[in-house]
């Protein structure tokens, strides 16, 4: 499995990847399947977009996309859940969220109002080109603020930076299947922060 990252001026060559110089913004390619990306392989293509992930998503001052990054981490790397069309995602959780979140708790769970979770994602195109993905968002409203949502406010950012327009219940629809979880996805196992190596 190759990736062909070129990236403006910069030319590096790493065991598996192709690195070329080009004069235009990051272009980064998978080269084959993107689930059979080992983890240098997934590293190497978060390296090469994720600087361009941050400044989209802040790009409008959003106030979850532009302090995300500052947030603790789930998971050692992006990995490809199947969901959320099939994107890589990565997840950060705010302070008030993060000692529940990274319990990975799978009943029982009760975030505590005003956590806040932040999923960026990355998309794989036509051509294996890499792209930026929504940030989707989760919020912990108050108890009694979105009952028919179990208190969730669900969000996000565009890749241009705009927030993005979001059916609640769409979002509830695939989340209630985490009732016990308190509607929490959570990254893979062999991705989560702790888990065992």
């Amino acid at each position: 499995m190759k990736i062909h990252l070129t990236l403006g001026a910069l030319a590096v060559a790493a065991t598996g990847f192709t690195v070329t110089p080009a004069t235009a913004a990051n272009t980064c390619i998978v080269a084959g399947d993107p689930f059979d990306l080992d983890d240098a392989g997934v590293h190497a293509l978060y390296d090469c977009i994720k600087d361009e992930m941050a400044a989209a998503y802040a790009k409008d001052g959003h106030e979850v996309g532009s302090v995300f990054r500052d947030w603790a981490p789930t998971a050692t790397r992006p990995a490809l859940p199947g969901i959320h069309g099939e994107r890589f995602l990565n997840t950060f959780v705010n302070d008030i969220g993060a000692e529940e979140y990274l319990k990975f708790a799978t009943e029982g769970v009760h975030m505590p109002a005003g956590s806040v979770i932040a999923k960026e994602s990355i998309q794989i195109g036509k051509g294996g080109k890499a792209s930026v993905g929504p940030l989707f968002i989760m919020t912990k409203l108050d108890p009694g603020g979105a009952p028919e949502f179990g208190d969730w406010l669900y969000g996000g950012v565009q890749p241009n930076g705009k927030v993005m327009n979001v059916s609640q219940q769409f979002c509830h629809d695939c989340h209630v299947a985490y009732e016990d979880q308190d509607a929490l996805g959570y990254p893979l196992e062999e991705v989560r922060i702790g888990a065992p190596e």
